[in-house]
């Protein structure tokens, strides 16, 4: 955006980091519903107070069917705009997704700008990315999002037409579709950007494999303490914040197991409930660490009401990355401050190998680091090869990703007893004496 563009967008826009009063609005399609959606409207006010906003007040409303122009019918969004106007609030957020049109509609009914949960959250990374590649993505995810809202910005222009045959455009038809050209080509540029930073990560990632050390990432809903686990277990210096989003670069932190084997621990940007499409393929090379990874540790703030609902969008985020099968250690964090110990047991039930720990308090470390050690010893098993000396390039890659426990030379043959990480078994099968 040149400058004259960028005047003409925070004066149609109103900028929203300059707004300050926020009045929240969520949805529910049931009356037993209501509950949820107040707890809904909770973590929306979360997001606003991290975003930096004072949220004056919150409704939950009956939606029976969907407004196309306004999301809401025409005699709920009037109240809402009288309490907007008694309440004197500078934004509306809505709990759910906008198209463009209802933004623009509804931002005429109230006077206001209105936002939806997704920009909200948009707006959020784009403050608190600090790495290169995660203000290239969030730019990415941000030009994604706005690329069909064009249209709204340019509402003054539209009105500007041009004299002289009827299929003449009018002047701001045409500057959306400058801007599109605009957007677009700033989008290829940044995929290009994003590629080669991935090939960065990727050349990281090979180190990691081609010397295999055993690596746990810890994923798990937005704000359940994952870097305060990262810095427990590794006493690292990282940013620990009681916000939503802290962290949205992985970091990584080395740990040395009971048993002296060493391990990487990866921590990871938080998942959250109805996460915008636009961040998943922004941030898909980022989350994809999960994917590349040996054991996941899936970290579930137990005390929250919201707890077994958190854990499944973490699961549908691991499924959209195709990485749900990977294993798995459910750690129940806050474990100190539950007073319903039913909702542990619901959890041992429904999910893989359930340890209860405080990462704060550093309790159920010991568990933990066993769990830890015992996954690893899973993942890789012991074998005795033959292997013949003009194969030494594959003796080399199996000692470098493996553990050497004994190595014999006998004519034209290399026998070793080694240890090695199961993935790499494809390559030995036809060389195997004895497992185990």
């Amino acid at each position: 955006m040149n400058r004259e563009k960028k005047r003409l967008y925070e004066e149609e826009r109103y900028e929203i980091k300059n707004l300050k009063c926020a009045f929240l609005i969520g949805c529910y399609q049931k009356p037993q519903e209501l509950d949820l959606c107040q707890e809904h409207l909770l973590e929306l006010e979360s997001l606003a107070h991290t975003y930096g906003f004072e949220v004056l007040c919150k409704r939950g409303c009956l939606l029976r069917k969907i407004d196309a122009a306004t999301y809401l019918g025409k005699g709920k969004i009037e109240e809402l705009r009288h309490l907007a106007l008694e309440k004197k609030t500078d934004v509306v957020i809505f709990d759910e997704e906008l198209s463009p049109k209802q933004q623009q509609n509804l931002e005429k009914i109230f006077s206001s700008p209105v936002i939806d949960r997704t920009e909200l959250i948009l707006e959020i990374f784009s403050l608190r990315a600090e790495t290169k590649e995660a203000k290239l993505q969030i730019e990415l995810a941000k030009s994604t999002y706005q690329l069909p809202r064009l249209k709204r910005l340019w509402t003054h222009l539209s009105r500007q037409v041009s004299g002289g045959k009827g299929y003449l455009k009018g002047a701001g038809e045409r500057q959306i579709e400058i801007d599109r050209r605009l957007v677009r080509s700033r989008m290829t540029k940044l995929k290009k950007e994003l590629k080669e930073v991935a090939k960065q990560r990727d050349v990281q990632r090979h180190q990691r494999l081609r010397f295999h050390i055993p690596t746990f990432a810890i994923i798990g809903y937005t704000n359940v303490g994952k870097s305060t686990l990262l810095q427990a277990l590794t006493e690292a210096d990282v940013l620990i914040e009681d916000k939503l989003f802290a962290t949205l670069d992985t970091k990584a932190r080395k740990l040395m197991l009971p048993n002296r084997q060493e391990i990487l621990l990866i921590d990871t940007v938080g998942f959250i409930r109805k996460i915008p499409h636009a961040l998943i393929s922004s941030f898909k090379s980022t989350l994809e660490e999960a994917a590349y990874t040996d054991v996941l540790l899936h970290l579930i703030d137990v005390n929250h009401p919201l707890a077994e609902e958190h854990a499944e969008s973490t699961y549908q985020v691991l499924e959209e990355l195709e990485i749900k099968n990977k294993p798995v250690i459910t750690l129940l964090n806050k474990v100190d401050l539950v007073t319903n110990r039913n909702i542990l047991s619901r959890f041992k039930l429904k999910y893989p190998h359930v340890i209860p720990i405080s990462a704060e308090k550093r309790m159920g470390f010991d568990a933990l680091q066993q769990a830890m050690i015992e996954k690893i010893q899973s993942l890789r098993k012991i074998v005795k090869v033959c292997i013949p000396q003009e194969e030494y390039a594959l003796v080399s890659r199996l000692i470098n990703a493996g553990k050497l426990i004994k190595r014999k030379f006998q004519e034209n043959d290399i026998l070793l007893k080694i240890e090695i990480p199961v993935h790499l078994e494809y390559l030995i099968k036809d060389f195997i004496v004895e497992e185990g």
